[in-house]
């Protein structure tokens, strides 16, 4: 009779160690990769999610900056982590360009990963120097066409980023004799835009904010589906005349694949919930990203489509990686 209760309880104890298990997630700190430098969107985009996971947790949700081929070593280091729910990376668009990029990527995008959510969005921004005679799209296309190899040059953070594939998008499209500017960072392509070496720059919206407040750059469109709340005057290029021209940098969160459901199901809802909290969407608009948060379903269809559809611009304007 002894023996059989002493059965009993070892079941009940069984039956009951999976979701003790389970609810006590996290148990240790969980890192978050960012394949890219500190200091940059997705760098404080993924700090400010973390701090908040981390306070509703009770446990560290720690950033990793693993830099190096424009985000590759973070997202490949990343693919081969445990999918135990202690990786989560978070990518900007570099995520869905690269593999049209590079040659070859140490990650698949399509299998390595569970697609979380779509943290937020930063619109592309077209932005000439104040001494370009021009204050809208069309009149800079007119400026450039009159004055041939003048006002042609434009700026951008470096080979294959969006802001990069926005301007050749836009070449392609309109059909102006452009010649990009490669520098290592939004950063310096802002300064070279404001000193006037480059007349014309592609960017993402949020670093060039403060600039064009100051008057020092002048913002003619921003390539996305709506006005930015950030510099809302400023026209989307489809209402300055250009469809088609929309050229987002993402910022989103993933999982490696494998990770068990209660734990994805569990990360999602709370990023979901730190997105509609009032202090972290005035952050957000702050530094010019709209807050997303899509469902991991329209999150997979995006990456599909961008994949698609970078890869078409990078095949036409023939862009290699450095």
């Amino acid at each position: 009779m002894n023996a059989i209760l002493r059965c009993l309880a070892a079941l009940a104890l069984l039956a009951f160690a999976a979701p003790a298990s389970a609810q006590q997630y996290p148990a240790k700190p969980v890192r978050i990769i960012v394949p890219f430098a500190a200091g940059g969107p997705v760098d404080v985009v993924a700090r400010l999610v973390g701090q908040k996971l981390s306070e509703k947790f009770g446990q560290q949700f720690v950033i990793e900056n693993q830099v190096g081929a424009g985000g590759n070593t973070g997202m490949g280091n990343a693919a081969r982590a445990a999918a135990d729910g202690y990786t989560i990376l978070f990518v900007s668009s570099s995520y869905v360009v690269n593999p049209s990029l590079y040659a070859k990527v140490p990650y698949d995008p399509y299998k390595d990963f569970i697609p979380l959510t779509m943290v937020g969005d930063i619109a592309n921004t077209l932005i000439i120097h104040p001494s370009v005679p021009a204050s809208s799209v069309k009149e800079l296309i007119t400026v450039m066409k009159a004055n041939p190899g003048k006002y042609n040059n434009f700026a951008h953070a470096g080979v294959g980023t969006t802001p990069h594939l926005s301007g050749e998008l836009f070449r392609l499209t309109t059909g102006v004799d452009m010649v990009h500017v490669p520098f290592p960072g939004a950063g310096p392509a802002i300064q070279s835009t404001v000193a006037g070496h480059t007349p014309i720059m592609f960017t993402t919206l949020a670093p060039a904010i403060p600039q064009v407040r100051a008057g020092n750059l002048r913002a003619l469109a921003v390539m996305a589906a709506a006005r930015s709340p950030a510099l809302p005057e400023v026209p989307t290029m489809e209402e300055a005349g250009f469809k088609d021209q929309e050229a987002n940098t993402f910022v989103a969160a993933l999982l490696p694949a494998g990770t068990p459901k209660p734990i994805v199901d569990q990360l999602y809802s709370e990023i979901i919930a730190t997105l509609k909290l009032p202090d972290v969407r005035a952050r957000f608009g702050a530094i010019g990203v709209d807050v997303v948060g899509n469902t991991s379903g329209e999150f997979a269809a995006q990456i599909k489509a961008e994949i698609a559809k970078w890869g078409k611009v990078i095949k036409d304007a023939n862009i290699k990686a450095n």
